[in-house]
């Protein structure tokens, strides 16, 4: 189960409203946060969320009773430190059960799910593989309040602005009558419902698909956030008839430069350099595409379409991505991928990353961020330094990359 505050990210309508306001004064982030202190927080609060249409007897009684969840901000702080390999990621959200159920679950809501395909032109698999990781199809929609978590989140003030914008979403969804207090529960990081959508991203896209008067996406039928999803998708681009991605093998003498998002060819053209599918064909697609590492030159490559960046917009992790995508094909009846994985590497550490970034920099090889995101600014960064390594640029950063790096450092 993945529970992270940076699935669908959206703009709340209401947060342009907070411009006029005083702005709340925003204690630094420290470990001394209280019960006492957020109800402060809560009465310096109420001006902006009332400028920004909350009614104030309704933010009275929803306000009244929160407590500081020190839990919540707690995992919220720490949530970087757990990683996993792609290939042990994959082997759980790719799993023959979560297949089988998702096979069930779209048989399940086939009508639906028909109906919402033919509306948004997203495939009725990937909306439900996304079902599926979200929530295990339903099974796990979360429990937590929204409104004590969001709070609580936005008082301890390590990330305010975005948590601020999501209480005022959550009061918006009260008032809108989408759901009830009681109801508004969902993941510790504020993710609701059967998709797992952030209160913004609720306000911006969620549809009544039921035509029932409400955007229920708690409840135990799943139609409007399963709509809700498709109309994410479609708003942030999702083109129709394309997939997402394909495995493909690449040739001996590929050149692993080419692995790069930026630089995109057609499938033809790829073909041309010997990057084929499984067996041995050209990818049957006319629209450009770029070729993806996740775990380098020893792991399983991709050809990725613009439809792969559109999921990225619910989830920027690859490995998320490359599994909503495999667990969609696996659902339609499609194989499991061919490539292995380096599984003598493990996951980098948050520290590992950092001082990944930090020795590259040293040496060299600007990351431009020490952040610990391993993203296409260290991407380049490991490929620069493989180069003068007379490594295979792959761009991968494994365990092994940070050793050599270690012992460049104290020649």
């Amino acid at each position: 189960m993945r529970w992270v505050y940076l699935m669908m990210l959206g703009l709340c309508p209401v947060a342009g409203h907070a411009e006029a306001v005083r702005p709340v004064i925003r204690p630094q982030p420290d470990e001394s946060r209280s019960d006492a202190g957020l109800q402060i927080w809560i009465a310096a609060f109420r001006p902006r969320a009332l400028k920004a249409g909350i009614a104030p007897d309704l933010y009275d009684r929803a306000m009244r009773g929160i407590g500081y969840d020190e839990k919540v901000v707690e995992r919220d702080r720490n949530q970087s430190e757990f990683t996993k390999t792609i290939w042990d990621y994959l082997a759980t959200a790719v799993s023959d059960l979560r297949i089988a159920n998702g096979k069930a679950a779209l048989n399940r809501e086939m009508p639906a799910l028909d109906a919402i395909e033919a509306r948004y032109g997203v495939p009725r698999e990937i909306v439900t593989a996304i079902w599926g990781l979200e929530s295990a199809y339903g099974t796990f929609r979360g429990s937590d309040p929204v409104l004590q978590s969001m709070a609580s989140l936005a008082y301890e003030a390590r990330r305010a602005i975005f948590f601020e914008q999501q209480v005022i979403a959550a009061l918006t969804i009260l008032q809108t009558g989408d759901t009830t207090l009681r109801n508004l529960t969902g993941s510790w990081a504020g993710a609701m419902g059967h998709t797992q959508f952030m209160p913004t991203s609720f306000i911006a896209h969620a549809v009544d698909w039921n035509k029932d008067g409400r955007r229920n996406i708690w409840g135990e039928d799943p139609q409007d956030a399963l709509a809700s999803t498709a109309a994410y998708l479609k708003a942030n681009g999702w083109v129709t008839g394309q997939p997402w991605g394909a495995e493909v093998i690449l040739p001996e003498d590929f050149d692993y430069l080419l692995a790069n998002r930026d630089l995109r060819k057609t499938p033809a053209e790829w073909a041309s350099l010997g990057v084929l599918d499984p067996q041995g064909e050209a990818i049957r697609e006319d629209a450009l595409a770029s070729i993806l590492l996740p775990a380098g030159a020893e792991g399983a490559a991709f050809m990725v379409f613009d439809n792969f960046e559109v999921l990225e917009s619910y989830n920027t992790a690859d490995a998320y991505v490359i599994a909503v995508g495999h667990l969609a094909d696996r659902i339609a009846g499609g194989a499991a991928f061919r490539g292995d994985w380096p599984r003598q590497d493990r996951a980098l550490t948050f520290d590992e990353r950092i001082e990944l970034q930090e020795q590259l920099t040293a040496q060299g090889f600007d990351t431009q961020k020490i952040d610990a995101k391993i993203g296409p600014l260290t991407v380049n960064a490991v490929r620069q330094w493989q180069l003068s390594q007379g490594l295979v640029p792959d761009g991968y950063a494994s365990p092994r990359v940070l050793a050599r790096l270690r012992e460049e450092a104290v020649r």
